[in-house]
């Protein structure tokens, strides 16, 4: 993935002193999933140009993904698009320029440069017409070209990938901050896990131009992975100017923080579980066992077993129940095991419940009848629970109805689909079901997740 910056300002060897990296030298910065290559193509007083190219360590990105499902781990496009990982390069690479200090011409920071940017190659969730939302506003003239899937099959289409070279007279390190949000934003992806400190860097980032944003909403959206917690509260920072001041009562200020549907979701399971007398839980794809830290309080439940594919993921689960901390009686009640949910594994028969918390929709179709057989007709738990994203919902975030939550989805249900498999569930293993919905209900397209209740 490559990313160049060029400017004809005179002399235009400046932009070396902006960027700290001197014309002359070849230049490697290292930012954790592989190294950045710095270095001038063109560097003279009429014209300067400043390349970065990363080259990514496929094999640390899978060490560190943290991702059960392997498929995705070597089947992906993140070491050849510009990404996150670009974002992380421009702070690492960069930073000095995007915080806006230079050191030998500190007068150039605030002049406004002729730039030229060119990005090759860059995602884009919504196609060029998101492309053109995201950088008219801010006063870029943007050039595009898409690439197509593949040059010997034309019949099969274009690519979401594009060619992108956006001009502007502008600051350095504005134009940086506008790279570093919106490549991201563009993508609709984050090689990294979102969290509160994501609102800190979107707000430093995009201070004096994201406020006033025609677009502003999908870009929070977008930079906070769909969170709605955490778009909610960068919002409101952001609209504190707008609004009137007896809405920034200390009341407001202070309202507690609406969960999020993560939380919600893991509730209701949680609750459902323990909606009846049982005695043992096993948790199916447990990843990092916040199910399990939920059950592990409730002295009616003898034993509790999670099970992942993952051991690196087990690993965090162990930690996040401190095992090794807790007294005897206490830590013989919780186990975690490694294990497939494709094959037969006798571990996991004789609970009275057992939890799926998004983990069916990682399944391709033949290998979710594997699943199925296994828990359903070989654990045969007397209460399974199973939950997955309703796909009609996901019209409130993307306008790309083929999109999906998770780049690892193999497919999404609408309720139709999700009740007709519930319905091949009690046919071929004799269990009844009912239907919830889980999270805040939208009209016609219902609520973002659904889970099935199902009883032997």
């Amino acid at each position: 993935m490559l990313l160049t910056i060029t400017t004809r300002h005179t002399p235009a060897t400046d932009l070396g002193y902006l960027l700290h990296k001197h014309p002359a030298k070849v230049q490697e910065v290292e930012f954790g999933k592989g190294k950045a290559h710095i270095f001038y193509p063109v560097a003279n007083e009429q014209e300067c140009t400043c390349a970065l190219v990363l080259d990514i360590d496929p094999v640390g990105l899978v060490r560190t993904s943290g991702n059960q499902f392997a498929l995705e781990q070597y089947v992906n496009d993140r070491p050849y698009v510009a990404s996150s990982l670009m974002s992380t390069a421009i702070v690492k690479a960069f930073s000095s320029a995007i915080n806006g200090k230079c050191k030998d011409k500190p007068e150039l920071v605030d002049v406004p440069l002729p730039l030229e940017v060119k990005l090759s190659v860059l995602p884009v969730s919504g196609g060029e017409t998101v492309l053109h939302r995201m950088f008219d506003p801010l006063g870029y003239m943007v050039t595009a070209t898409q690439h197509p899937l593949d040059t010997q099959f034309p019949e099969w289409g274009n690519s979401r990938y594009f060619t992108v070279t956006l001009t502007q007279t502008i600051t350095l390190k504005t134009l940086l901050s506008h790279l570093f949000i919106l490549i991201p934003v563009l993508d609709n992806d984050k090689h990294y896990w979102v969290n509160r400190e994501e609102i800190e860097k979107l707000l430093a980032k995009g201070k004096g131009w994201l406020e006033s944003h025609p677009e502003r909403e999908l870009i929070t959206r977008r930079y906070l992975r769909h969170q709605s917690s955490l778009a909610n509260d960068a919002m409101a920072v952001m609209m504190k100017d707008d609004m009137p001041e007896e809405l920034l009562s200390q009341d407001t200020v202070t309202e507690k923080v609406k969960p999020r549907l993560h939380e919600i979701r893991l509730q209701q399971v949680c609750d459902e579980l323990l909606s009846t007398p049982v005695k043992s839980v096993v948790d199916l794809g447990c990843g990092e066992g916040k199910l399990l830290k939920l059950l592990m309080p409730h002295q009616q439940l003898t034993h509790i077993t999670g099970m992942d594919v993952a051991s690196q993921r087990l690993e965090i689960a162990n930690r996040r129940l401190k095992i090794d901390r807790l007294p005897d009686n206490q830590r013989k009640r919780i186990r975690l095991i490694q294990g497939s949910l494709t094959y037969r594994d006798r571990r996991i028969e004789g609970f009275e419940a057992a939890a799926l918390v998004e983990v069916i929709e990682h399944l391709d179709p033949d290998r979710l009848k594997a699943l199925e057989k296994c828990v359903f007709g070989y654990a045969m738990p007397g209460k399974v629970v199973v939950t997955t994203p309703n796909k009609e919902w996901n019209v409130t975030f993307t306008e790309d109805t083929a999109q999906m939550r998770h780049s690892d989805h193999r497919f999404e249900w609408t309720r139709a689909e999700f009740q007709e498999w519930c319905d091949k569930i009690r046919a071929a293993y004799g269990y009844v079901y009912v239907i919830k919905s889980l999270g805040e209900e939208v009209a016609e397209v219902g609520a973002p997740t659904q889970m099935a209740v199902f009883t032997r």
